[in-house]
């Protein structure tokens, strides 16, 4: 019975792989169950539950270059190029402050970018293509600049020591800086004047008669020539010019220079 029953089951696998008809039992032809064997290829898989059917994949968000509370040269080339299109009327600073965000924002939504306030790849790219390389004194419009050395004439005594290369100014005490704060000159109509002077003359409340303006603090050192404090300076920084005098925006700091500074302090004004 048992060998009747395996060469039934012989016979079944060989009609299988040969494809032929079966007998059944009713005495009636039959075709029988197609069985196909694997072939190595797989079946596909079912997706991932992510990986819906229409679903598009993100794009990776741009990387942030600068955003609130970073500081540094790049950050000035930012607000110089935003001060050209007119999103940001301080500045540059160097600081990413509250304004600069404000005004990242709105260049952003203006052109559909995401409006995040944050300085990202796509938002530099598109100010770059709007704007031009910022030159150093675009770069450092309301001071901040680095010192150059002092002249060699500035290392004794008392002296106001300025330079015009770096458009600073130097109080120095026995070849010690005591105080330095940027300053701004006279125009080429009206340039201010280079050599060796000294103080003739303070004057705190001073008003020029010439010009009918405030001159603030002002020590003379040459004829009407003086370094005093200037409101115009402050507010517009070297987009202006003085008529010769030696302007400083700082008014805390030439307040306290002026109250240390002495008639026949030596003033030197060089390149």
């Amino acid at each position: 019975m048992r060998r009747t029953a395996a060469v039934c089951a012989s016979g079944a696998v060989l009609a299988v792989l040969c494809g032929c008809t079966v007998q059944g039992s009713d005495g009636e032809r039959h075709s029988p169950i197609r069985i196909e064997l694997p072939d190595g290829t797989p079946s596909p898989k079912s997706a991932p539950p992510d990986d819906k059917p229409g679903a598009t994949t993100r794009a990776p968000a741009p990387a942030v270059l600068w955003e609130r509370g970073d500081t540094g040269r790049d950050i000035r080339e930012l607000q110089a190029r935003l001060r050209q299109i007119a999103w940001l009327f301080d500045g540059p600073t160097g600081t990413y402050d509250d304004l600069t965000e404000q005004a990242v924002e709105g260049f952003q939504g203006k052109r559909g970018l995401p409006r995040t306030g944050r300085t990202d790849e796509v938002t530099w790219q598109r100010l770059l293509k709007m704007t031009r390389e910022p030159g150093k004194w675009d770069l450092y419009l309301m001071g901040g600049q680095p010192a150059d050395p002092p002249d060699a004439r500035c290392l004794t005594g008392r002296a106001l020591c300025i330079s015009k290369e770096s458009r600073t100014l130097r109080w120095m005490v026995d070849g010690r800086t005591v105080l330095t704060v940027p300053v701004r000159f006279g125009s080429e109509y009206t340039p201010t004047r280079e050599g060796v002077f000294s103080v003739y003359w303070k004057s705190r409340h001073h008003v020029s008669t010439l010009y009918d303006s405030p001159m603030p603090y002002a020590m003379f050192f040459s004829g009407g020539q003086a370094v005093h404090f200037s409101s115009d300076f402050a507010a517009r920084g070297y987009a202006g010019a003085s008529h010769g005098c030696v302007n400083v925006a700082d008014e805390r700091a030439i307040a306290e220079m002026f109250a240390q500074v002495r008639n026949g302090d030596k003033v030197v004004v060089h390149w």
